[in-house]
């Protein structure tokens, strides 16, 4: 759970980088702002887990456990920008604070079903 956190931390550090980046300086949509970033982070996250996190599990790196693992971080993706769009479109707040606090929301609702969904459908442990 130690490696899953760290590899956690640093697509969270991508995705909140990116996203804060994209807000500031090339996109005005907090929507795209949040997807793009996003997008690396799960790539990034995907090499982490499978060659480090979960290295003893039993798995080939099969393109199922490849597209089951990007379609659920597409779910957790999904989240966060629910929470970003509830942020900008219903509550119609506009300000970095705002936005920083839908991205930690975000990403703390979509890293429980991540990892959740990681040992259940991706990573299954050896001997299961």
């Amino acid at each position: 759970m130690v490696t899953f956190g760290l590899v956690g931390t640093l697509g969270t550090v991508i995705t909140f980088a990116g996203a804060n980046l994209m807000r500031t300086w090339f996109w005005d949509s907090p929507m795209i702002g949040v997807v793009l970033p996003t997008m690396t982070a799960t790539l990034v996250s995907y090499l982490l887990n499978r060659r480090w996190t979960f290295k003893n599990t039993d798995s080939d790196g099969s393109r199922r456990e490849m597209a089951v693992f990007f379609a659920l971080n597409g779910v957790g993706m999904v989240i966060q920008t629910l929470c970003m769009g509830f942020r900008s479109y219903s509550l119609h707040l506009d300000g970095a604070v705002s936005y920083n606090v839908a991205m930690v929301v975000g990403t703390l609702l979509g890293a429980v079903f991540r990892y959740w969904s990681y040992r259940k459908w991706v990573f299954i442990p050896v001997g299961v």
